[in-house]
């Protein structure tokens, strides 16, 4: 499992693509609480990011920009 860098950073870049939760949930198949729960620093599986990755039009590559093993 892997924690989001700071508590903000799925947030903001979801945010810098005027994305809503919504919007994110229904793209990457995660229900919105668990996209909340992520937005708040809670664990993660790596499927769970490889699909908001995708749905952020983002690269697996760049995973280091959103998330980091701790």
């Amino acid at each position: 499992m892997v924690k989001c860098i700071e508590k903000n950073s799925l947030r903001k870049i979801r945010e810098s693509l005027m994305m809503s939760k919504t919007e994110l949930s229904r793209k990457s198949g995660i229900s919105p609480l668990t996209i909340a729960r992520i937005e708040n620093v809670m664990p993660c599986r790596m499927k769970t990011n490889r699909k908001i990755l995708l749905a952020l039009d983002l690269k697996l590559s760049d995973r280091e920009k959103v998330f980091s093993s701790i």
